[in-house]
Order: C-alpha cells, then sequence, then structure tokens
C-alpha cells in the first residue's frame, strides 16, 4: 500500500536531516584545512573563511614524513586485516561447523575477550613483545592483531547461515575439513570477508595508542601518530592537524566507496544487522 504523501516526505525530512549531521564534522574538516591559523581560533566561529590558502598542506608535507608514515600504516593495518580475516574465518568455521569437546565454552571465552578494555592489556602487551624482540618493528604491530575475537565472531554467524548440504557434499566426495573450508565455504562468504577486512582496516588505521605504544622510533610511526606530533603540549597546530587528519581520511573514503556493496551484503547475511 502507497504510503500518503506527507510520510514520504517526513521520512525524506529525517533522513537529510540525519546525512547532514554526520556529514557536517567531515565538510568542516575539509573546509577547515584551507583556513589561515587565525580563522581557525577565531571567535565565534565560522564555517567557511574570508580567505584560503594551500599553506596547510605544505606545512603537512614539510615538517613530517608524510610518505613514510603512510607506508607504514599501510603495512601496518594491511597486514593485520589480511592476517585477520584469514585466522578468524578459520576460528569462525571450526566453532560453527565441527563440533569439539569444549567448543561451546572455548567460543565463550572468545567472547569475554571482547569485554576487556585494551587498557588493561597494554602493560602486558608491550612486555610480551618487547621479550620476543620485535618492539619497533612491522612484525610487533601485526602479530599481536593477527586475529581478533570479533572477526571470529562475526565469521561464525556466516558460517552458521550456511546449508550444512554443502559441507556433507564434500564429506561424500572424501574431502578434508580443511578442503570443505577452503574450496567450498570460503568461496561463499567473500562479502563477509571484506566487511571484516573493512571494520579492520578502519580500526587499525584510524588507532593511536596501540601504534604509539609498540614504536619508538619516527621511522615506524603511523599516520595517527604522526598527528599527535603537530599537538604540543602548551599549543596546537589547528591547521596543520586538520589537514594530516584529511589526508588520511582520504584512502578510508576511497575503500569504503570501492567496497560498499559487499559491505552492505557481508553486514546483511553475517547476523550483525538489526
Amino acid at each position: 500500500m502507497k504510503k500518503p504523501l506527507w510520510v514520504r516526505l517526513l521520512g525524506y525530512a529525517v533522513a537529510l536531516s540525519l546525512l547532514v549531521a554526520i556529514l557536517h564534522p567531515f565538510l568542516w574538516i575539509i573546509v577547515s584545512t584551507f583556513k589561515y591559523e587565525k580563522e581557525l581560533i577565531r571567535f565565534p566561529p565560522a564555517f567557511f573563511g574570508d580567505e584560503y590558502t594551500f599553506s596547510q598542506y605544505a606545512e603537512v608535507w614539510n615538517r613530517i614524513p608524510l610518505l613514510d608514515f603512510f607506508k607504514n600504516t599501510v603495512i601496518f593495518a594491511g597486514g593485520v586485516m589480511v592476517c585477520s580475516v584469514f585466522f578468524d574465518s578459520m576460528a569462525g568455521y571450526a566453532f560453527a561447523r565441527i563440533r569439539f569437546k569444549g567448543s561451546k565454552w572455548l567460543f565463550t571465552l572468545v567472547l569475554i575477550t571482547m569485554m576487556v578494555p585494551f587498557q588493561v592489556l597494554m602493560i602486558p602487551l608491550f612486555v610480551e613483545v618487547f621479550k620476543l624482540g620485535i618492539l619497533d618493528t612491522y612484525w610487533g604491530l601485526i602479530l599481536p592483531r593477527a586475529a581478533s575475537a570479533f572477526g571470529i565472531f562475526m565469521m561464525r554467524s556466516f558460517f552458521v547461515s550456511l546449508p550444512k548440504d554443502l559441507e556433507e557434499s564434500g564429506r561424500v566426495d572424501g574431502v578434508n575439513e580443511f578442503r570443505i573450508y577452503w574450496s567450498i565455504m570460503l568461496p561463499l562468504c567473500r562479502s563477509a570477508m571484506i566487511s571484516l577486512g573493512i571494520f579492520l582496516l578502519m580500526n587499525n588505521w584510524n588507532d593511536l595508542i596501540y601504534p604509539l605504544m609498540l614504536t619508538s622510533s619516527t621511522d615506524m610511526r603511523t599516520l595517527s601518530a604522526g598527528l599527535a606530533m603537530f599537538v604540543g603540549q602548551r599549543t596546537i597546530e589547528y591547521g596543520a592537524t586538520l589537514a594530516a587528519a584529511a589526508i588520511s581520511l582520504a584512502p578510508l573514503v576511497l575503500v569504503y566507496i570501492a567496497a560498499q556493496r559487499y559491505f552492505v551484503q557481508g553486514v546483511a547475511t553475517s547476523g550483525l544487522k538489526g
């Protein structure tokens, strides 16, 4: 039954209001990167400035090794994404499809780890990475996050939704369990894996405390840690900080635009909607 015109108009108005509220901070950042410092700190603040400049981006380029920070971030966030998606999908398949003694208790233990704040684990994690001799290295950043409880939970939810006839047909043909996972089940969960990959990429790309804790040299800093170089003890360079934030945000926006179709499908089919 077709809805009345006023109901549709009200829905459009609410959706438009929410869109403006969500996009306003991002538009503010973009516009502010072209303002002079004096206009950023003036009161009352104004969305548009009287003059515009590209000097903030030049300041970022001249003050910090932006390309090195970008490379470190790609290696760190991309490495964590690839490793975690692979291991999380394996664990999710095992919890969803393989019955073994204590599987429910073990899965419950995995879920409990999601409730432990990262601040509680900071010191033990630092000591562990230090004693392994991988502090201030890419391996030191990637290995502690090579798997995630959230990813295991998400992939398990997807595998549970698949019909059991798929794996039974493989077992009838004498295929081992790993081959069933790799050749039959994994191709079916592409959208869920892409969705999980986007979640992991965003989380690690924007993370500040974790890479700042496990790196001690400027050569290993990520983009988020590099932004902190514009925040001093007594002053904050707002223009350069916002310009660096916009540069850091751009790759994530492009990745999401390219993969948004798979992202929506993965969330809809993995049991995380609602």
